[in-house]
């Protein structure tokens, strides 16, 4: 990243100034280095808090109160480096004293001592994640926007025709943003592919392992013959363990119905046959991702008729604390008889509401059925 100098006078009056030999040496000091922008900006703040303390001190406490000092504190956490913040803070503490000593001790309360304190804190708080980070200001936050943005977009399957019908409702735990489960799909003619992945823990703390792990799912889906065991190879290869990861991945055709399931831990798929009105479960299993250097998955095939539908989920969907998984089971099948027959679509978003009430953990369920 470039980092180019602010200019802090108009081009005209740089212009003049260079003429002058004595301001010369200046005018090259702030034109100087790679951190010249940090520079400047520290010079310029400086400047703004000492001509506040000043006009605060000699002119009006009302008109030019300490307080307008916060501000410049936050926009140089937001933009300065620590070292540079730290500088700045002895200005603040200069310009308070100042006042203090022309004002009198009593107009510079404890009430903004310990705003100013707080307001320092937070700052350093700020410029120590930035400064990690690699960034300046709100950049950090809007490459964290974009990546979620990628992986909501990924959770959306490809458009299908109308002989076929999908849903996807996705949970995260405490209404967050990001989550550890996640769903990558492609579709390539008559060929529909998609994986429900779900990462071990729940909220943020697995949303930044399921941002990093989408990509690379996302890139191998459609690009290998054997989705899961190329994804058991890339995490069982990593230095880092990624923590559990289970995956169930689909492979439908939409002309014929026919369909193969594959699973890696995962909790199983279920499938509404409409000829006899009931949900049959899959017996696709395998072990979870990254635990094993070779992967071998036991595939379930079978088609899809009219009427028929496949339900992938996450373990959120079914476990809770104290409760055996196979309960859970039972009890989404159970919903899923008694929501379902008000359509799919409405259906999924009324189940998953349905079965996570009462905890808080990501859930996720997807639904493809042939009307």
């Amino acid at each position: 990243m470039s980092s180019r100098p602010v200019p802090l006078l108009p081009p005209a009056l740089r212009a003049f100034l260079v003429r002058i030999p004595l301001l010369v040496p200046v005018v090259r000091f702030l034109r100087r280095g790679p951190l010249a922008r940090d520079r400047n900006l520290l010079i310029t703040l400086i400047l703004l808090t000492l001509l506040i303390g000043g006009l605060a001190a000699r002119v009006s406490m009302e008109w030019f109160s300490p307080a307008l000092m916060i501000p410049v504190t936050l926009v140089a956490g937001l933009q300065l480096r620590l070292n540079s913040l730290a500088k700045l803070l002895c200005a603040v503490a200069v310009s308070l004293v100042y006042v203090a000593v022309v004002r009198g001790v009593g107009y510079i309360g404890p009430g903004l001592l310990v705003t100013f304190g707080f307001t320092a804190v937070l700052a350093a708080l700020m410029a120590r994640t930035r400064g990690k980070l690699g960034v300046q200001g709100l950049r950090g936050d809007a490459m964290l926007l974009e990546l979620r943005d990628r992986l909501k977009s990924q959770s959306d399957l490809p458009p299908l025709s109308k002989e076929w019908g999908s849903k996807v409702v996705l949970k995260q735990a405490g209404g967050s943003s990001f989550g550890g489960d996640f769903l990558v799909s492609m579709r390539e003619g008559d060929t529909l592919e998609l994986a429900l992945v779900d990462v071990s823990g729940k909220g943020v703390d697995a949303g930044t392992r399921a941002l990093l792990l989408s990509g690379t799912f996302g890139g191998l889906l459609g690009s290998v013959a054997d989705f899961l065991p190329a994804c058991n190879t890339y995490l069982h290869r990593q230095r880092e363990a990624e923590g559990f990861v289970t995956a169930v991945h689909l492979r439908l055709n939409l002309v014929t119905g026919e369909y193969v399931i594959t699973s890696a831990g995962h909790p199983p798929v279920v499938k509404f046959e409409s000829g006899t009105g009931t949900w049959r479960v899959s017996t696709a299993k395998g072990v979870v991702l990254g635990v094993v250097p070779d992967l071998h998955c036991e595939a379930d095939q079978g088609m899809l008729r009219k009427g028929d539908a496949l339900m992938l989920y996450t373990d959120g969907l079914i476990e809770q604390p104290g409760r055996d998984i196979d309960a859970g089971l039972d009890r989404l099948l159970g919903e899923a008889e008694r929501l379902m027959p008000s359509g799919f679509r409405d259906g999924a978003r009324n189940l998953v509401a349905s079965m996570s009430s009462g905890h808080n953990d990501d859930c996720a369920l997807i639904l493809i059925w042939r009307p």
